[in-house]
């Protein structure tokens, strides 16, 4: 809007979706104002404006903007807002005095409360909701959906066409993308995210030159820390870009704080193996990405532990999914569409809801317990372990030097029974059944068989968590 739009509005007065507000010093009236909008059909606040009784102006009373008052005033709405609201703050010149301009958007997610209560504009007044009257709001949310919202403060100039032709020679690559570049706005309708002649979310974070400018909580932290408790960091990097970008990013952090070993198959032929695989940290972490909850100030987060490699990803399971279900098969929720349907194009995800399944699977074959996935309603967080046969960790365990080459010979051979464990050790039979017994009682070994000949011990693929905890006593009391 220009200036004599707006003076033309002011002159109305108070409406349904107009409020006037003297000065800043109104704060407590001003976030009843920015809950009623936001549950109710949006509108603009107007400070530097005095009214009459009857909501018509009585005067412009000339704002001093000193310091970081309008980044103040942004952080007072979202502090005090939930679900988080981020307001548009405008400076705007009327009759040669300067008056503060907030949009506030309807919120898709109701009720949006201030300070503990809710409120809904009515006329042009703000009226509290009742226990009842909130539950109804509250039904009216379903599908909410951060990323689909427009972005008022953003235009088509905060797009980048440089990774828009990055992304469709990709798309083109991967999956036969069939869609030529003509102009941004073109590209922008045929992927819906510029609709109404406007910028969703989803187009900044996918295709923005500065996308943290305008969804600050995209960023990703990443931290490899000394141990095995988020203390003392080794190496930290905050992850900025769009969220194309972003996967390869942390995957090289990932990268530079693993340890691969590179052998030589038959001398000749390289082989590297990283501590966990690769393929399933990236199909972690691009779901993290992919499907979070953009509404939460939380950022994703990847944590490097001397023990563990974890992913926490702001938000909770869809609705019907459960972790039992995410280890077999399940049909795919994407809470982000748009996100979801341009990394499908790209080959980051499929659409048929096996990334779980492809995590287990792949830190099976590389020899590693399952990925272990917990829902705590605010974040999903994915738990990545490392080979805990490994003489180090059985070693913290309490196992003994002749127990944990046990376990070593075992991850080459199928059985171990006790004529052979006295054979290699040298130790009596006495011994060897009771250091069998240890090994099987940590959950490392199951034993075939009650007693005779026939007896033997094999390797128990996936570790009880007997031996996990024991081991990671052990780490804690290094």
């Amino acid at each position: 809007m220009n200036e004599k739009e707006i003076e033309k509005l002011i002159e109305k007065g108070e409406t349904q979706r107009t409020e006037f507000k003297k000065s800043l010093a109104e704060k407590n009236e001003l976030l009843e104002t920015v809950s009623a909008f936001a549950n109710t059909k949006g509108g603009n606040i107007y400070v530097g404006v005095e009214e009459n009784k009857d909501g018509s102006v009585k005067k412009i009373i000339e704002i001093k903007i000193k310091g970081r008052i309008i980044e103040n005033l942004v952080n007072e709405i979202k502090q005090n807002t939930d679900p988080v609201i981020f307001p548009s703050i405008k400076v705007e010149n009327i009759k040669d005095k300067k008056i503060l301009l907030i949009e506030i958007q309807e919120n898709p997610i109701k009720p949006v409360f201030a300070k503990g209560e809710v409120y809904r504009r009515v006329g042009r007044t703000n009226q509290k909701l009742s226990t009842l009257e909130i539950r109804e709001l509250t039904r009216e949310s379903i599908d909410y959906n951060f990323t689909e919202i427009i972005c008022r403060e953003c235009g088509i100039e905060d797009i980048d066409v440089e990774k828009i032709k990055k992304f469709i020679e990709k798309a083109k690559g991967e999956r036969n993308f069939n869609v030529e570049y003509k102009s941004k706005k073109d590209f922008l309708k045929k992927m819906h995210v510029f609709t109404k002649k406007r910028l969703n979310y989803s187009a900044i974070l996918l295709f923005g030159k500065d996308p943290q400018k305008f969804v600050l909580q995209s960023e990703v932290k990443c931290a490899r820390f000394k141990g095995i408790k988020p203390l003392e960091f080794e190496d930290m990097e905050v992850i900025n870009g769009t969220l194309i970008e972003q996967v390869e990013r942390i995957m090289r952090f990932i990268k530079r704080n693993l340890k691969m070993e590179a052998t030589f198959d038959k001398g000749i032929e390289r082989k590297e193996k990283w501590e966990y695989p690769l393929l399933a940290i990236k199909e972690g972490v691009t779901n993290a990405i992919c499907h979070r909850d953009f509404s939460s100030n939380a950022n994703v987060q990847v944590r490097i532990f001397d023990d563990r490699l974890e992913i926490w990803n702001p938000g909770n399971l869809p609705k019907g999914l459960t972790i039992e279900k995410l280890k077999g098969k399940h049909e795919s929720k994407p809470k982000n569409k748009l996100i979801a349907k341009c990394f499908f194009l790209i080959k980051y995800i499929e659409h048929w809801g096996t990334g779980t399944n492809r995590m287990i699977e792949l830190c099976l074959k590389h020899g590693l317990p399952e990925p272990e996935f917990e829902d705590t309603k605010t974040s999903f967080i994915v738990t990545l372990r490392k080979d805990v046969y490994t003489k180090y960790y059985l070693k913290k365990s309490g196992l003994n030097e002749r127990q944990i080459n046990a376990v070593i010979l075992l991850k080459k051979e199928n059985k171990i029974n006790n004529k052979k464990y006295q054979e290699l050790f040298g130790v009596s039979r006495q011994t060897a059944t009771r250091e069998l017994s240890g090994i099987t009682q940590k959950g490392v070994f199951r034993q075939v068989g009650v007693t005779g000949k026939g007896t033997f011990y094999t390797l128990v693929q996936t570790p009880h968590k007997r031996l996990t905890n024991a081991s990671q006593k052990g780490l804690e009391n290094e």
